[in-house]
């Protein structure tokens, strides 16, 4: 009897010991990392492709900026053009206000008043008539001659200049006369594709 309890006994044993061993048969490495399987290595990238890559983003960046950089110039170049143009119609016009002949001085003024827009327009409209008879009268003539010019404003459709002007005066029967300096503040104004002069005048 004791033998065949020995013997029970010793099988218990080894099946707590099989189970013992089951339960600390080591791990694999997949089952590291709190379970998580590991994740698949990447294979690394040839370099053929990576120049590739790189040759294609160089492409579009260096395209973004030219025509950036195309669209900076041109914008540029509209200003510059925009105020030679302002400019240019001020100074015509001090030209035009100061170079009139009484023999021909309804022409003088009819391209005064084709520059002319705006206030400056009407008002001039209205006194032509008797400025007319008065340089005729005297037989006045006015010679000018632009000596200095910029521009002290601009916005998008208009600018104001200062003009210097020197203006030789001559009338009938009176020796011709030194040269005065006229100093004008001229603002011109963009109607519709020109540009014409919206205001005069002088400073002293």
């Amino acid at each position: 009897m004791q033998v065949a309890m020995d013997s029970e006994v010793a099988q218990d044993d080894d099946a707590e010991i099989g189970i013992d061993i089951e339960e600390f048969e080591p791990k694999s490495a997949a089952d590291d990392a709190d379970g998580e399987p590991t994740p698949p290595s990447r294979k690394p990238m040839a370099p053929s492709l990576r120049v590739t890559l790189f040759g294609v983003v160089m492409v579009v960046v260096l395209a973004g900026l030219v025509g950036w950089l195309g669209f900076r110039a041109h914008q540029s170049q509209q200003v510059q053009a925009q105020r030679s143009q302002f400019l240019q119609v001020a100074r015509q016009g001090a030209l035009n206000l100061t170079t009139i002949d009484w023999q021909h001085a309804e022409a003088d003024v009819h391209r005064i008043l084709d520059g002319a827009t705006g206030e400056f327009y009407d008002d001039f409209a209205k006194r032509s008539q008797p400025f007319i008879e008065v340089l005729k009268k005297a037989q006045a003539k006015t010679v000018g001659t632009i000596t200095e010019a910029g521009l002290e404003s601009q916005t998008a459709d208009s600018a104001r200049a200062l003009v210097a002007v020197s203006v030789q005066t001559s009338n009938a029967g009176e020796a011709e006369q030194v040269p005065r300096a006229w100093r004008m503040r001229i603002d011109v104004q963009k109607v519709g594709d020109q540009v014409k002069v919206s205001n005069v005048g002088f400073v002293p």
